[in-house]
């Protein structure tokens, strides 16, 4: 009887810790966009909740992964989706990642592009929003409160780049500056790339070009942050897209395999994406 009171204190403490995490981190990215909560919160309480069970009704232990519990459902729906536009499946998903698919580019203002990449369970999801005015704000993930983030960006003023791999380091150090100052170039300083290495994707020999940097960012209080990160680079369509990842210098090392699986796993495509785009008539 003391073992099920037991439990069921530790059920009670567990859902009240959850629901504070959830609503904190549901405050913490940018409002402009739509935000949603990935499904690691939950993953983690019923992850913790069946080795809990098993182990007081049944008196052996049950080891629950919850990425694969969970996650396993989702790659397949991510791989339908991508098969279906005739795209490559995802191979590969890391314990601890959750998939993620989406079209940049449904509203009338953008050309439309295919984002995947695998990201950490528990980290927010941030999707572009829609208006009847077009589209606005990107596709990105984060543990915000602590710094960490990941960010897809088009590089539009390039246009069509044959031989990405063969672009001399300026051109990356642009396209980075670009997709780090969103808010304004007086947002950083001190941009500096420390390794480029030229990789090549399944589809279509495409190129990506991982990138590792580090700058200072200027925040509003006054005082400068040091952060390090790493960037994936592709050009597909008539732009250069590019899916940067970063976290404090001190958080970096922590961090890094995660921010390397975001930018190692992200692809992106074009073409035969008409369908996705938003009917505006269908409003008027």
């Amino acid at each position: 009887m003391t073992s099920f009171k037991l439990f069921f204190t530790w059920i009670t403490l567990t859902i009240c810790s959850s629901l504070a995490f959830t609503t904190i981190s549901k405050v913490s990215p940018p409002s402009s966009t739509k935000v949603y909560m990935t499904t690691g919160s939950r993953r983690s309480f019923f992850g913790k909740f069946g080795n809990a069970a098993a182990l007081v009704a049944g008196g052996t232990s049950l080891t629950v992964n919850p990425v694969h519990a969970f996650g396993g459902g989702k790659l397949n729906k991510v791989n339908a989706k991508l098969v279906s536009f005739g795209f490559p499946a995802i191979e590969n998903l890391p314990d601890g990642f959750t998939p993620l698919a989406e079209i940049w580019g449904k509203g009338k203002n953008r050309s439309p592009y295919f984002v995947t990449f695998n990201h950490p369970v528990d980290w927010v999801v941030v999707l572009p929003s829609q208006d009847l005015n077009g589209e606005d704000g990107t596709i990105q993930v984060g543990e915000y409160a602590k710094g960490d983030t990941a960010s897809f960006f088009v590089y539009e003023e390039v246009g069509k780049i044959t031989n990405l791999a063969e672009q001399p380091k300026e051109f990356f150090n642009k396209a980075l500056i670009k997709s780090i100052s969103q808010k304004g170039e007086n947002f950083y300083q001190d941009f500096k790339i420390t390794k480029i290495d030229p990789r090549k994707g399944l589809y279509k020999d495409q190129d990506y070009v991982i990138v590792d940097f580090k700058y200072q960012l200027l925040t509003g209080a006054g005082f400068e942050v040091d952060r390090t990160g790493v960037a994936s680079v592709t050009n597909t369509g008539d732009t250069v897209q590019v899916m940067w990842s970063a976290s404090t210098r001190q958080r970096f090392k922590k961090v890094e395999n995660q921010l390397r699986g975001i930018t190692e796993s992200f692809r992106c495509y074009a073409g035969g994406l008409d369908e996705a785009k938003i009917k505006y008539e269908e409003y008027n």
